[in-house]
């Protein structure tokens, strides 16, 4: 860690830099948690008003959709730009900016104008976007010994940051009299108090780069120093699919879960409490799955456990819908949450050094939310096309056991 010993390079004169301390190692793993709380927090916030937002503004269902798709999509616009910004200005200027245009971008979206709801949606996708791709790279980078370890945290906060919003935001628009624009600004407050967190980081390692001590991994960066292609890496490609496809199933069961619910006959408030549940359910694959992969050589056994979950609750949910709602709900919970900690585990464990793990975010994440973006519409359009929910869990079962061929070359012990 680089507070406890970061490798220096030599100074220009030929000596030996001067090792510069970071933040104390817990104030830094108290600016990822809250990062990460924000990394799906205005999105989660949304999807409970999507009727309100719809009613105000006059829009059709295919507009009031994109209220919750244009952020998804610029998430994976966002992410490839996201290593060279890390790379340009450094990794803890570009997450303190992140936070910063994210808040914008909440308050943004609830300015009294149609376009203003779209443009908020765009700055906080990409702020997002910056923030998923570049936690990795730091990650790897100032906690090599236990990256796992809080990969499981920021994770899990992150999951568990977006089960709360997403239970609050309906009692807050209450709260404040109806006003759904309250509502999702109140949320640009978590994001401001994340961004503060950052600032000491921020601060000294401008500091750091004053006094020209640079860790190895940031001078290799700044000097143009080769990094591995990601791009032209079977490996890379393994990984990338892997996180694309474990992001379509999840996306799909976002946008269509409770849908699938009450086209069974299940009421609407009881397929709401299901898919809170859902939500809920995914904080405990979250934290265990990287956890237990940090302790692994291989990972080939999770990403059979964690697809084979998945693949279950889909079974059950084209079977008995309603009959095993709570036990299909789990599952589902517990494999969505435990893939996308394999996935971004994945990418740090395979990474032979931060610049490389950055990329290699930058990669799957990049054609990972693009995937995910493109599978509620396919779903969505091949329900209305055939009139059922069949066919379209059929091709979701396709999607688990293609994540389970890629995920297991991904699993292998290797590096990019």
């Amino acid at each position: 860690m680089l507070d406890a010993g970061a490798e220096v390079l030599p100074g220009a004169r030929g000596g030996v830099g001067r090792r510069v301390a970071l933040a104390h190692p817990l104030l830094l793993m108290a600016a990822i948690v809250l990062a990460s709380l924000n990394m799906r927090a205005a999105l989660a916030s949304v999807a409970p008003l999507v009727g309100e937002i719809a009613a105000h503004y006059g829009l059709s269902s295919t507009a009031s959709s994109l209220v919750t798709s244009v952020p998804v999509l610029f998430l994976g616009a966002g992410a490839l730009v996201a290593p060279w910004l890390g790379r340009r200005f450094g990794v803890e200027p570009v997450l303190f900016a992140a936070l910063v245009l994210l808040g914008a971008g909440i308050l943004v979206r609830v300015l009294p104008s149609v376009y203003a709801l779209y443009g908020g949606g765009v700055l906080v996708g990409t702020a997002i976007a910056l923030l998923n791709v570049l936690m990795p790279g730091l990650i790897k980078r100032d906690f090599p010994d236990r990256a796992a370890s809080m990969t499981s945290l920021y994770t899990g906060a992150m999951i568990a940051g977006a089960t709360v919003v997403a239970a609050a935001s309906v009692p807050l628009e209450e709260a404040f009299g109806g006003s759904w624009e309250a509502s999702l600004a109140f949320w640009s407050l978590l994001a401001a108090v994340a961004a503060l967190a950052w600032l000491p980081q921020v601060l000294l390692t401008r500091a750091r780069t004053t006094n020209g001590s640079r860790s190895a991994p940031e001078a290799r960066a700044a000097s143009g120093a080769p990094a591995r292609g990601v791009w032209r890496s079977a490996l890379a490609w393994q990984v990338t699919l892997f996180m694309g496809l474990q992001s379509l199933w999840t996306y799909v069961l976002i946008a269509w879960m409770p849908t699938i619910f009450t086209d069974h006959g299940m009421s609407r408030s009881t397929a709401g409490v299901m898919f809170a549940f859902n939500t809920l359910t995914q904080v405990a694959g979250a934290f265990a799955v990287p956890l237990l992969a940090g302790r692994m050589r291989s990972q080939r056994p999770l990403v059979v456990l964690v697809t084979a979950l998945v693949a279950a609750g889909y079974a059950g949910l084209l079977v008995a819908p309603v009959e095993g709602a709570w036990l299909w709900s789990a599952l589902l919970g517990v494999g969505q949450g435990g893939a996308v900690g394999l996935a971004l585990t994945l990418i740090v464990l395979r990474a032979g050094d931060a610049v490389t793990a950055s990329r290699l975010s930058g990669m799957a994440q990049t054609v990972g939310y693009l995937m995910a973006a493109a599978g509620p519409l396919t779903a969505g359009a091949v329900h209305q096309a055939t009139g059922s929910w069949t066919v379209p869990i059929v091709l979701v079962l396709c999607v688990c056991a293609a994540a389970l061929v890629v995920g297991l070359l991904a699993a292998r012990d290797r590096k990019v």
